[in-house]
Formats: C-alpha cells, structure tokens, sequence
C-alpha cells in the first residue's frame, strides 16, 4: 500500500513539474529551464538532508552519480524528439520505454509477477499511452532518429528507478542530492552551448534558434533580459516538485523488500502525465480527450490492481 501510495504521489508531483516546465519553456528555452529548475531542486534536497539525515557511501554517491546521468540524457534526448516530431507519437513512447525498462530489468534479475500483476502493469502501459498522447497538426511523420531520440530518452527516465532502487536504504536523500548535482553541471553546459550557438548564429547573419515559442502566457524573454518574477516563480515550483517527486519515488523503492516494487513503481511513475494533462484541465482550461479520459480511469483501475497484487 504504502509502495503505491509513494509511487501514484511522485508520479502526479512529477506531472505537476513538468506542467509548470512547459508553461516557462514558452518563452524561454526548454533546456535553460531544465538546468534552472535542477539547481533550484537542490536547496529543498538539502534541507532534507540536513533534516532527516543519512549516512553517504561510496555506492550511494555512485548509484546517484548514475541516476543524475541517466536524467540529463533524458531530459535533453527528450527534448530532441519532441522537436524531431510527431509528439503525438514520440511523448508516448518515452513514457513507455520508461515504464518498461525497469520492469524488463526486473524480470530478468528473476522477480516473478503475479497474473494480477502483470494485468495491471499492461492496463497502466495502456494508459500511459492514451494519458500521454497529444495532439499534433505538424504533419510530421516518425522517423528513425526521432523513435531512437525517444526510446533512449525513456531509457534514460527508466534507469532513474533502477539507480534509485540500487542505493543503500540508510543513504537517506543523499543519492539525489548526488544526482541533482551532476545533473545541473550536465543540463547547465548543455544550456551555455545552446546558448552561444544561438548567439554565434545571431552574429554571423544567420537564422539563430528561438529563444522559445509565444503564446497567450507571455512573450518570449529576450536573451540577456532578466527573468520576470512570475517566470521565476514557475521555474523554482518546477524544480522544488521535481525534487520532492524524487523524494516519493526512492521511498516508494525502499517501502517494502518486496522484489516485485521496482516493477510497480516503475510503471506508477510513468503515469506522470496524469499530473501534467489534470493541471492543463485546471490552469488552463484545455479540454482532456476521450483517450486521455479513458487512461486516467485505466490508471485508477492499474493502481488498485499493482495495490492488491
């Protein structure tokens, strides 16, 4: 119970991030948002540290050094295949590969899922699919880069558990705070080249990258320009629910000796969008689709099959 709890929480706090995300990455870059919003999440990592304490080890620096990785290069793989296109298509199958990587890791360590189990993990896959899909008008069709941008960026999400359930149980909060870390030096650089190719682009006469899309929430922020507060304020409530979402998934890892919560965890936190799409509905009045209202009720009836399996 306490396993699905943690995991259905981190999953929405994480949809929750990923919404406050989205609004700033429209009128800055998605990267430089990325990078801010990690370094923010380290303050409230911190606190907890210092709060709950826990005693560091060389396996839990490394497991953290792993699961910091393995985000940058989803995060960053993430955003080349949305740009790539069709979202429609792509944003689903990071989601998947992320709900499915673990539980193949576990599967093959030797856990042994129960039919109700294995029942419940394929309704959530489906309803990871229909809470993810997005409309897209672009017109763009998959291509091999774009699917493999994609698959490994949910690879990259997936091995975020896998490194989470390979810490030590008296790490604490120290892994994250590992992995926060390296994650915002990686996601940092990553915004600098971004950064002075756009400006190098700019000066030789070239067409430059857009510092991000405009729309009803506000133009694009000039670079150079400081950050209004109110753009400030999203991007530090991305990084503090992106945080705290970290938080949720490494005690639903470690609620049970259970070999088979890796797998239940790893599916609830691919049901992120959950989280994402329900605060669109709220925020911003966009109106949910049949399919996504179909994988919401999917994932409630998932969660209580993964609870009484």
């Amino acid at each position: 119970m306490l396993t699905v709890l943690f995991g259905l929480s981190g999953a929405v706090v994480y949809g929750f991030a990923d919404f406050l995300g989205g609004l700033a990455s429209r009128r800055v870059r998605p990267v430089t948002v990325a990078a801010v919003a990690t370094a923010i999440g380290i303050v409230p990592l911190l606190i907890g540290l210092a709060v709950l304490g826990g005693s560091p080890s060389w396996t839990s620096t490394l497991w953290g050094a792993v699961a910091g990785l393995s985000g940058a290069v989803g995060v960053l793989l993430l955003y080349a295949a949305l740009a790539i296109g069709p979202m429609s298509v792509l944003s689903p199958l990071t989601a998947v590969f992320a709900a499915v990587v673990p539980v193949v890791v576990a599967v093959a360590r030797g856990t042994v899922l129960s039919p109700l189990a294995i029942a419940a993990v394929v309704v959530a896959v489906v309803a990871v699919v229909l809470v993810a899909a997005v409309r897209d008008t672009s017109g763009a069709r998959p291509t091999v880069r774009g699917v493999v941008a994609a698959a490994v960026a949910g690879c990259g999400f997936g091995g975020i558990v896998l490194a989470y359930d390979a810490t030590p149980l008296g790490a604490g909060i120290h892994p994250l705070v590992v992995a926060r870390v390296l994650q915002t030096v990686l996601l940092g650089a990553a915004a600098l080249v971004v950064t002075v190719r756009a400006g190098r682009g700019a000066w030789s006469g070239g067409a430059a990258a857009p510092a991000a899309s405009v729309d009803v929430a506000g133009s694009a922020v000039p670079p150079g320009r400081w950050w209004p507060p109110r753009l400030l304020l999203t991007v530090a409530g991305c990084g503090v629910f992106d945080a705290l979402a970290n938080v949720c998934i490494q005690a639903a890892l470690h609620a049970s000796d259970d070999p088979g919560t890796l797998p239940v965890v790893s599916v609830l936190n691919a049901l992120y969008p959950i989280g994402t799409v329900v605060l669109a509905g709220v925020v911003l009045r966009e109106r949910l689709t049949s399919p996504q209202w179909v994988g919401i009720a999917l994932a409630f009836v998932a969660s209580v099959g993964l609870t009484l399996a």
